[in-house]
Parts: C-alpha cells; structure tokens; sequence
C-alpha cells in the first residue's frame, strides 16, 4: 500500500466514524422525541422502540399518534363527565346531583 492510499483510507475511516456518530445521534435524539409525545399523549413511551423497526416503525408511530385514541382523552371526558366517560365524577361541594326521571 503506498503512502497515499494510506492516507485515503485513514480519511474514509475517519468519515465513517463520525458518521455513525452523528447517525446515532441522530436516532437517539429521535427517539426522546418519540418518548417524550408518546407519554404526553397517555401512552407508553417505549412505544417510541417502534422506530427502530426499519421502514415501517416510524409509520407505525404516526398513525398511532394520529388515529388511535389517546389515554389522556379519555382521563379529560372523565373528567368532564362527557358520553365516554365510565363513571361520573365526584361534584363540587354544596351541589347534589339530582337522578332525573
């Protein structure tokens, strides 16, 4: 191997290393973000993982996020009293709740 050669692939190595530290990078700051708006929204956050499926977790992630019914929804109609609801939360006090006929 000749001298300059040599130095091409000390250089190529050198690009590669740094590469795949910034990829790293990269998908671990992407996966805190997942984390992060999956916990928000109610759910687990290791459903961020999905992402590390190739090709299909980062599609899996938004049509979760997008179409799924968030937990945190649900916490908010039962505390609203909304239709979802399954039990009705406690009134304020001074009020009684009157059954309707």
């Amino acid at each position: 191997m000749d001298r300059n050669s040599a130095a091409t692939a000390s250089a190529v190595a050198a690009f590669a290393f740094i590469y795949i530290i910034v990829i790293g990078v990269l998908v671990a700051f992407t996966l805190w973000v997942y984390w992060r708006i999956f916990a928000k929204a109610g759910y687990n956050g290791a459903l961020s993982l999905l992402n590390l499926v190739p090709g299909v977790g980062p599609l899996i992630c938004m049509l979760i996020l997008a179409f799924g019914r968030w937990p945190i929804e649900d916490q908010l109609a039962a505390l609203q009293g909304g239709p979802l609801s399954p039990t009705v939360p406690p009134s304020s006090p001074g009020t009684s709740v009157m059954p309707t006929a």
